[in-house]
């Protein structure tokens, strides 16, 4: 299985980008792949408890360890972390990665890069795509909260929106025939969402250069804990 990577550029400050990714009260937010993440206080490296809500009534919960790399010679930033899940129903044993912060042209090429341990092989087959393309729509939900000032909760409900009206044209034709139907589906896929809706689409989904693709060494030191 290959490892997940994940880059967009942010036209922001570093220093906003850096406390929107950070900050845990603030990760949460963006983050499609989690619902809480609590910090445990007198810890260091950091370390939190996390939880995702996969339906009304069900969190899948685990643990990690996070360690952030905030003045380096080069003028980048960099975050480490490893986690893990215990709970039966997670698709994930344990894992780790990074966050790169470069700055960019008047921006900050924000990364990522991160592999983990599936529980059944059979459904990571499934499931690691998901992962991928949620990491992606988080990241452009990021990217438009730090640029534009739209709040997560916003883009969500932009998304709900986007979500709609595709299926609402594809169904307009639905009854016409099967042929139509599949033709419109596709057409409709492949129009662009509005500027202010995320987009996993717009992130890069394959490092540009090895730099990105190289883990810090704050990660190795962390795993080593």
């Amino acid at each position: 299985m290959r490892g997940l990577y994940v880059e967009t550029l942010v036209r922001a400050d570093l220093d906003r980008v850096w406390e929107l990714t950070r900050d845990p009260r603030l990760h949460q937010r963006w983050d499609l792949r989690f619902t809480t993440i609590d910090p445990v206080p007198g810890t260091e490296p950091q370390r939190f408890r996390y939880a995702t809500r996969v339906l009304p009534g069900l969190r899948i919960g685990g643990t990690g360890t996070t360690v952030g790399e905030r003045t380096r010679p080069d003028g980048t930033r960099t975050s480490a972390l490893r986690f893990s899940s215990g709970h039966p129903l997670s698709p994930i044993v344990a894992g780790a990665g990074y966050w790169r912060y470069v700055p960019s042209g008047g921006g900050v090429r924000f990364l990522t890069g991160y592999d983990y341990t599936p529980r059944h092989r059979v459904v990571d087959r499934v499931f690691r795509p998901l992962m991928g393309w949620g990491t992606a729509w988080s990241f452009d939900r990021l990217r438009l909260w730090a640029e534009r000032g739209t709040t997560p909760e916003a883009s969500l409900r932009t998304t709900a929106l986007d979500v709609a009206w595709r299926l609402a044209a594809t169904a307009a034709v639905a009854g016409f025939s099967p042929p139509a139907a599949l033709v419109a589906g596709v057409a409709v896929a492949l129009i662009p969402p509005s500027p202010g809706t995320p987009a996993a689409r717009r992130c890069l989904r394959t490092p540009p250069d090895r730099f990105s693709a190289t883990a810090p060494a704050t990660l190795a030191r962390l795993e080593q804990r």
